[in-house]
């Protein structure tokens, strides 16, 4: 059992706060990133179709990576 005052510790401990600020050109910029997505989408557009497909070859790439290394690196990320 967990006394109430450590819960409190451990919950603030989990909160992440964002460096990063909003304004609003960064907002209209993200917006018009993903709408554009998801217009190529319904458009059925060849560079989105290569869009996925690279993106689907990167994440593949990255888990084999990880695969490979991660009993190397487990190590030297618990120091």
């Amino acid at each position: 059992m967990i006394d109430p005052i450590t819960e409190e510790l451990l919950d603030e401990a989990a909160k992440r706060t964002s460096r990063s600020t909003v304004s609003r050109q960064t907002k209209i910029k993200r917006a018009t990133s993903q709408l554009a997505s998801v217009e190529a989408r319904k458009k059925n557009d060849p560079l989105y179709k290569r869009m996925v497909h690279f993106r689907d070859q990167y994440f593949k790439y990255r888990a084999m990576i990880h695969k490979k290394y991660s009993p190397r690196t487990r190590s030297k990320a618990r120091r």
